[in-house]
């Protein structure tokens, strides 16, 4: 028997149970809706993510199984490693997350269409500048002028209190994507939260240690990582440094 697809009302926030999402495709949930701030704020509280390509309808997505990365466990190669040690870069939180945001759009290395569609930067823009969405960039400075930076390399996502998950990342610089990563890691390690969630695996993020766990293992990590407050500052633009 086919399973019926959910129509989101739009007047309501409510999306249906996690466990009627679609087995094909993989974790579909519903489609409509809107991409309002609060709607968003009220799909991410509960796992679910939208995901969509031009002229389809707005989809909703909870996938079963799930791609996290469990921060013990990122990969950090001999190679990664001695490329941290020179510190080429210079690594920002949230110093410019439209840019970003559009880069991740454009990236070169995109196989396919983007989904990051301009109702969808737009949406995502909104969030961040509410305080829920957030951006980690990588900086190239030129040698001949300390004030022409470029930005070569970064990632953003969604966060509510210490639940974060990765909505896209793009590079211009070898490793600079996995630096990004890297430092959105560190950050959330040290106010002990344990994993990103990265949605769908993909090659770039099982190379980098990313997993696949059930949807119940996911959202039992969910709540855990949601309830957990972060500190007022913490999300505050500000240079980091990768240890």
């Amino acid at each position: 028997m086919s399973q019926l697809l959910y129509q989101l009302d739009d007047a309501s926030l409510a999306f249906p149970p996690l466990n009627s999402a679609l087995t094909e495709p993989n974790g579909l949930l519903a489609i409509g809706g809107d991409l309002s701030s609060a709607r968003l704020l009220s799909a991410y509280s509960q796992g679910i993510f939208p995901w969509y390509s031009e002229d389809d309808p707005l989809m909703w997505w909870s996938p079963n199984p799930r791609a996290i990365i469990d921060l013990n466990q990122l990969r950090i190669n001999r190679t990664l490693a001695k490329a941290i040690r020179k510190a080429p870069y210079t690594i920002t939180l949230n110093q410019d997350f439209i840019q970003v945001i559009q880069l991740c759009a454009d990236a070169p290395f995109r196989q396919d269409e983007t989904w990051i569609l301009d109702d969808m930067q737009a949406a995502y823009i909104g969030l961040h500048q509410q305080g829920h969405a957030h951006s980690i960039e990588i900086w190239q400075t030129d040698e001949n002028n300390n004030n022409n930076n470029e930005l070569v390399g970064g990632l953003y996502g969604v966060a509510i209190n210490g639940f974060f998950s990765g909505e896209s990342m793009f590079y211009k610089r070898s490793n600079t994507s996995k630096f990004a990563l890297i430092a959105l890691g560190q950050l959330l390690q040290s106010i002990g939260i344990n994993f990103i969630d990265c949605q769908l695996l993909n090659p770039f993020l099982a190379d980098m240690g990313a997993k696949e766990i059930s949807r119940v293992a996911f959202l039992q990590k969910h709540q855990q990582a949601i309830t957990t407050r972060v500190p007022d500052d913490f999300w505050q633009a500000r240079t980091l440094t990768l240890n």
